[in-house]
């Protein structure tokens, strides 16, 4: 996603980035405390005032990247 920005609610985008950037990680066992950093980290990601993150949207890109590793 060069020269793109997202946010939480980019979910898929946020999956597919995750798949490329840690392909290490099984998205099965990672914590939310961890997942969370891992797309704060992420190049292009940016947080927009009055969409905080929850347990909800973790778990969408969470299944977001099982999803993308199943193709």
């Amino acid at each position: 996603m060069a020269n793109e920005t997202f946010h939480w609610l980019d979910i898929e985008p946020i999956g597919i980035e995750l798949s490329e950037q840690h392909p290490d990680i099984d998205p099965l066992t990672i914590s939310f405390p961890k997942l969370k950093a891992l797309v704060q980290q992420l190049q292009g990601f940016k947080e927009q005032p009055g969409h905080p993150c929850n347990e909800r949207i973790l778990e969408a890109i969470q299944q977001a990247w099982i999803d993308e590793l199943d193709r």
